[in-house]
Order: C-alpha cells, then structure tokens, then sequence
C-alpha cells in the first residue's frame, strides 16, 4: 500500500511506502522536514495533522508529544505512519539559516587507514540525537583547549545514524598526529554543526561537475549520494585530483557508481604518478583534465572542494570557459598545521 501525504502551505505531495514514517519518506523523496533525535523524544519533527488517518510506530503517543498537543492536532513525524492519503501542516528547510546548529557529544565509533595519510571515521551519536544537515556541509571538532577542527561531512543525509569524517594527515598538526597515531574506537569527542553554504543545489537541471582534491572527495561524496537517493536525473561527473595511485584512497566506489549509473562518469587525475603506478589514466592537474575535457562550460554547474590553490585555479580558469561565477561553488581546505587560530578545514 501507498499513501500520498500533501504538505501544507508548500503544495508539496510525496508518497509513503507501508511500514515507513512520514519523516523517512519524506527525506527520500527530497523534502527535508526538520527533525532532531528521529526516534520520537526531542519533538524537532512537530507538526499538525490537516486530514487522513496514522499511527505511531511503537503504537502509542511518543514521549516528544504531550496530551494536549495531540488533541489540539500536533503529531511527530518522525514516528507518525500514515493509514490514508494525509494532509500535513510542517516547515520545509530551504537554507542553511533552517537548519539549527548543534554542540553534540559523540564517540569513535570506527577508524579505517584508508591511506597512508587519510582517516575514514564513523562518529556515532547519542541515540536520542541526529545531525540534520544539507549535502556538502561539514562540522566542528571542539578541542579540549578551546581550538577548533573543520571537516567537511562524507555521509549524505539519509545516512545519518553515524558521521563519516575523511581527516588527512598534517605534519606538525597536533589533532591530526593524535587521530593517526593515538585515537582508538570508542574515543570521545565534541562536535558542533552544520555549517557552510557548499551545499548540492537541487532546483537546477543543469549537468553538475564536481571537482575535488585529495579529501575534497568527502563532500562531493555526500552530494553524490545524495542525489543518487533523491532520483535526480542530472548528468554528473567527478573529477578527482590526487598525487599518485596511492592517493585514490576510495576509487573503488566512485567506480562503482559509474558502473551502476548511466548519468554519472567518473576521471580520477593524477599529478604526480609514480613509475609503479603504471597509470595509463589523465595527469596534471584536476582543472586541466576538466577543461580538455569541457572546452565550454557555460551549461554547467560546477562544485569544486579541495585546497585553496586549486579551488581558486579552478574559479579562474572555469570563468574563462564560460562558466557563470554564480554557478560555481566552492569549499576550500587549508592543510595547515596548529596555529592559535579556530583551525582548518582537511
């Protein structure tokens, strides 16, 4: 069974599978509704029932809805299951001004080498906490003497029980030498986010570039998947810049997706291939493999995620192409040791 719930005062109209929250099924189809813990305590998910029938997932009111609450209408969507076609009453997020900031304990819960100077880390949150954020965000580590750590989020929104961080190492930066050679499963740590407005802007038709180097790949990864889940039918294509072979530390999966989606093609570029390497692939730099790719620009959006340099090389040379500045967006990482400053983004 299927039912088709309509969003007030959006128009907006998405369908809900059996067995699935209002919440989920909104979220799968590209409608963010706002929401916190996903499990019925905070109430973040709050909104009025217009028309139509549901029930609860564990049967009875969740603990974020009082009585009075629910007879004057209000029900949490995130636990809410329809049993008809529903009307709703609920805030969509449109910005990132939607979306509220959050300091959030949170733990290790897994720490994967996946290079010799990269880190993939799964940071597990509270049960009753999510962080709702927009593809292409990242986040703060709060650091016990005060400093900060930006890292852009790798995870897409939909996957949101556990964080996916992609850290690289810096030689001489304290929290990076400590994640490498000290951080074990388990470890505790405080987070503050989302922030930043890279983010997949999904009311274009336009074909999407993404151009990323070296950990750049994390937020591109988040929109990919993103809008793998969300069904958009947009071309896209990722480039992703990196040293040597070595480097490629995920190329497994961006290949994969190119095997199993038509619209999307993957160039992985390496600017400095070793003799092993024995690349038969593109080299130089990611903005030159981009533009012998693309000689004109001009029906494109381009997201772009990686060290300054490149980032501002690729804004440069993109304009030249033809490539509109208000369509091209871009996050850059500084690789920067400890400094008395909030910290950098890798």
């Amino acid at each position: 069974m299927v039912y088709r719930v309509r969003i007030q005062p959006s128009g907006h109209q998405f369908e809900v599978r059996t067995g699935e929250t209002l919440l989920d099924a909104a979220l799968r189809q590209g409608l963010a509704l706002p929401y916190g813990c996903r499990n019925g305590s905070c109430g973040s998910c709050k909104g009025r029932v217009l028309s139509g029938q549901f029930q609860y997932t564990g049967g009875q009111r969740p603990p974020g809805l009082d009585a009075q609450e629910a007879a004057n209408g209000l029900a949490l969507f995130c636990q809410a299951m329809p049993g008809s076609d529903m009307s709703i009453e609920a805030r969509e997020i449109h910005r990132v001004g939607d979306l509220p900031v959050k300091t959030l304990p949170c733990r290790a819960e897994q720490l994967r080498q996946a290079a010799h100077d990269v880190m993939v880390i799964q940071l597990k949150l509270p049960a009753a906490e999510r962080l709702q954020f927009l593809a292409g965000q990242y986040l703060e580590i709060l650091l016990k003497d005060g400093r900060r750590r930006a890292f852009s989020i790798a995870n897409p929104p939909h996957e949101d029980a556990c964080i996916e961080l992609h850290i690289r190492h810096v030689e001489g930066g304290t929290f990076t030498d400590h994640v490498f050679a000290d951080m074990k499963a388990r470890t505790l740590l405080r987070i503050e986010g989302p922030f930043g407005n890279f983010f997949l802007r999904e009311e274009s038709d336009r074909p999407i570039l993404l151009i990323g180097g070296g950990t750049g790949l994390a937020p591109l990864k988040s929109m990919i998947e993103h809008a793998f889940h969300v069904g958009l039918t947009r071309p896209m294509h990722l480039f992703w810049g990196v040293r040597a072979r070595r480097d490629l530390y995920m190329d497994e999966l961006p290949s994969r997706w190119a095997a199993e989606h038509a619209g999307f093609q993957y160039t992985p570029v390496l600017s400095q291939p070793r003799p092993e390497d024995a690349w038969p692939g593109e080299t130089g730099t990611v903005v030159e493999a981009v533009l012998r790719r693309y000689p004109d620009l001009s029906g494109f959006d381009a997201y772009i995620a990686g060290p300054p340099a490149m980032c501002e090389a690729a804004r440069e040379a993109f304009r030249e192409q033809g490539l509109p500045e208000e369509r091209m967006f871009s996050d850059a990482f500084e690789y920067a040791a400890d400094s008395p400053a909030t910290g950098s983004k890798s």
